[in-house]
């Protein structure tokens, strides 16, 4: 029900980032997600749980604004290395969830976890101040004076001048416009965008919950069959078709390792992103996680097969990192946090997806599921390849120019922020 929650308002949080500031919404998405996350944990019943866990994905759904934040921040050539330099956080928050719940869970329960797990939310929320809102959409916005202001308390936080220029306002056009994400020039770049979102999310969640699913059901080549359950037990359980147990310390820790792969090819998905272009990068890893999906098959012991969902947490994460940077990079100002809302919002239909083929198909027919992850792989890596436009040195454009049209629109500021 999180994934969608996240579904349905990622679209509505976009196209409002887009017209009244990525900085409300994103304040708005956090005060959202940590006061619908603390309802949870009081949740009396479990209609009221799945809809406050809705509530908690709607919340979420905001917090692409930051990434938005950043990218209209960043110079050009620090945009491929500083991005993906953000998967350190999310993996530390992945640890530190995991190592909370192996805790928690089996001592004092999962409302408590809950309610920990909303305290750094809450914590960031007290330090928005600090936090700018975009000169880039200010100034798309025609409020120039506001982008000035905060450039010139950036150039005084590094104590350097603000270089000579002036910052020209652009043509005016209306914002956040679903009919501009279809606009002839960014048309194919869109749907082929919601493909490859929609794709990563169906293989990132399913080398997910296929983790959870080889650990509980000990489908590894060679370990001995489940114990035959006692025909005598007429326990509530024993006639549940979820075979559902709770995790040991060994299910954490191999949870935890699976999850440090996320960080693991970090260092090489910048090398490609920056020296092979959004493009490539995005495709050859995509084709790497079609391959390695089908290696889960190959008959290997416990250690093999914790080898390979680490490497495929490494290559979706990677695959994340990659398409994150290249939406918000591809799409103008005038429609970019209403292109990473569609696009998140596709991602969480793959998620929603996921458990079924993780944990319905697979239990019918386990290659025929690795099968099904991998063709969607695969489809996404062509989809990758013949992307249209390449964003790598790309400076970020601030609004639709239209060919043969008079050009209006500036793709970055007289006054060059790569300086301060």
């Amino acid at each position: 029900m999180v994934f969608f929650g996240y579904m349905v308002f990622s679209i509505v949080l976009g196209l409002l980032a887009d017209r009244y500031g990525r900085w409300k919404i994103l304040l708005l998405s956090f005060l959202w997600g940590a006061y619908f996350s603390l309802l949870t944990s009081f949740a009396p019943s479990y209609i009221w749980f799945v809809f406050l866990r809705a509530m908690v994905g709607g919340g979420i759904s905001g917090h692409a604004q930051g990434l938005i934040i950043k990218t209209e921040f960043l110079p050009t050539k620090y945009r491929g290395y500083m991005l993906p330099l953000s998967q350190v956080f999310w993996l530390a928050g992945s640890m530190l969830i995991i190592g909370l719940a192996s805790v928690v869970n089996p001592t004092i329960g999962w409302r408590w976890l809950i309610r920990i797990a909303s305290i750094p939310g809450i914590i960031l929320i007290l330090v928005f101040k600090f936090i700018p809102e975009s000169a880039r959409y200010n100034i798309s916005m025609g409020n120039v004076a506001a982008a000035l202001a905060t450039l010139q308390r950036i150039a005084k936080m590094n104590g350097v001048a603000m270089p000579e220029g002036v910052l020209r306002e652009p043509a005016k056009e209306k914002r956040g416009r679903f009919k501009d994400l279809l606009h002839p020039k960014y048309l194919r770049t869109t749907l082929q965008i919601w493909i490859i979102w929609l794709g990563i999310a169906f293989a990132y969640y399913g080398v997910i919950l296929a983790s959870t699913e080889l650990l509980e059901r000990d489908l590894i080549c060679g370990s001995p069959a489940p114990p035959v359950q006692d025909s005598s037990d007429d326990s509530e359980e024993s006639h549940s078709p979820c075979h559902c147990r709770l995790f040991g310390p060994a299910a954490y820790q191999t949870m935890i390792i699976s999850t440090a792969g996320e960080i693991a090819l970090n260092p090489l998905n910048i090398v490609g992103i920056n020296f092979l272009g959004r493009r490539l990068s995005l495709s050859i890893t995509m084709g790497c996680t079609a391959l390695f999906f089908l290696l889960l098959n190959s008959c290997t012991s416990s250690a093999g097969m914790t080898g390979f969902l680490f490497m495929l947490r490494a290559l979706v994460s990677a695959n994340f990192n990659t398409i994150y940077i290249y939406t918000a990079e591809v799409y103008p100002t005038t429609m970019r946090a209403l292109g990473m809302g569609t696009s998140g919002s596709l991602c969480r239909v793959g998620a929603i997806v996921a458990p079924f083929i993780s944990q319905v198909l697979m239990n019918a027919s386990f290659l025929g599921a690795l099968c099904l992850f991998s063709s969607v792989c695969a489809v996404c890596a062509i989809s990758a390849f013949t992307l249209p436009i390449e964003t790598k040195g790309r400076a970020l454009q601030v609004c639709i120019t239209t060919p043969g049209a008079p050009a209006k629109c500036y793709s970055k500021c007289s006054l060059e922020t790569s300086r301060l």
